[in-house]
């Protein structure tokens, strides 16, 4: 089994700006300001978090577990 990686960087999809952030290990992170728009990122249908949804690495629980695995519980 690989690492768990626990940085990844955001993506706005409102203006594009980008910045890497720490994930949190204990907890989903559902809502994400954009430091340069201030849109509040949300989970897209289906995902557990904003990391999954638009960060370049999905969250710890979902890298330990896959979509099979209980997530952020």
């Amino acid at each position: 089994m690989s690492a768990i990686v626990l940085e990844s960087t955001l993506a706005c999809p409102e203006c594009g700006h980008v910045k890497t952030e720490t994930m949190p290990t204990d907890a989903c992170q559902w809502f994400y300001e954009c430091e340069q728009c201030h849109a509040v990122l949300k989970p897209k249908s289906g995902d557990c978090c904003v990391y999954c949804s638009y960060g370049s690495v999905p969250c710890p629980p979902m890298q330990e577990h896959g979509k099979r695995g209980a997530c952020c519980g």
